[in-house]
C-alpha cells in the first residue's frame, strides 16, 4: 500500500474516531466507548505502527480541542495502537491485535494515565483506578474489530487491505 493510500485510510480513521466519540454503551455503572479502540485494530492491522499511533495521536488531539475527549485518551489509545500493530506486524494474528489493543490500553495506557490525571489534570485518581474502565472499554473495541476482520478474512478482502 503507498504511502497516499495509507494517509488517506488513517485520515478516514480519524474521521471516524472523531465523529463517533459520542457513542458509548452502557456497562454496569461505567460507559464503555469502544469506537476508538476499534479503529486502533483496525488501523494496527491494515496501516501498521506509525501510521496507527499517529491516528491514535491526532484523533484524540481532535477529541481534546473539540471538547468530545480528555487527556487520558493519549496515552490509552497510542499505547493500545502501537502494542496492537507491533503484535499483528511481527504474527499476522488478529487474536494478538486484539489482546495487544486491550493490554496496551487497558494496563499500561491505564497506568500511564495516572499520571496525566493527577499532575496535568490536577484530579484526585487512584493508580489503578483507570484499569477496569479502559479494559471494559478497549476488550468491547477489540472485540468488535476482531469480528470484523474475521468476516473481511472470510470474504478474501481482507488480503486487499493487509500491511
Amino acid at each position: 500500500m503507498t504511502n497516499a493510500k495509507k494517509l488517506a485510510q488513517a485520515g478516514i480513521f480519524i474521521a471516524v474516531g472523531v465523529v463517533c466519540s459520542t457513542f458509548s454503551i452502557p456497562v454496569g455503572a461505567a460507559k464503555v466507548f469502544p469506537v476508538q479502540h476499534m479503529i486502533n485494530v483496525l488501523a494496527g492491522v491494515t496501516l501498521g505502527p506509525t501510521y496507527a499511533v499517529g491516528m491514535a495521536f491526532v484523533t484524540s488531539l481532535i477529541r481534546v480541542m473539540i471538547g468530545t475527549g480528555s487527556l487520558l485518551a493519549f496515552p490509552g489509545s497510542m499505547c493500545g495502537a502501537f502494542l496492537c500493530s507491533m503484535l499483528y506486524k511481527h504474527t499476522k494474528k488478529p487474536s494478538l491485535a486484539f489482546a495487544g489493543e486491550v493490554v496496551g490500553t487497558g494496563i499500561i495506557g491505564a497506568l500511564l494515565a495516572y499520571p496525566v490525571a493527577a499532575f496535568i489534570m490536577s484530579r484526585e485518581a487512584a493508580l489503578f483506578g483507570f484499569v477496569v474502565p479502559f479494559i471494559m472499554s478497549s476488550a468491547a473495541g477489540a472485540g468488535m474489530s476482531y469480528v470484523f476482520i474475521t468476516a473481511l478474512r472470510k470474504t478474501g478482502f481482507y488480503k486487499n487491505m493487509e500491511v
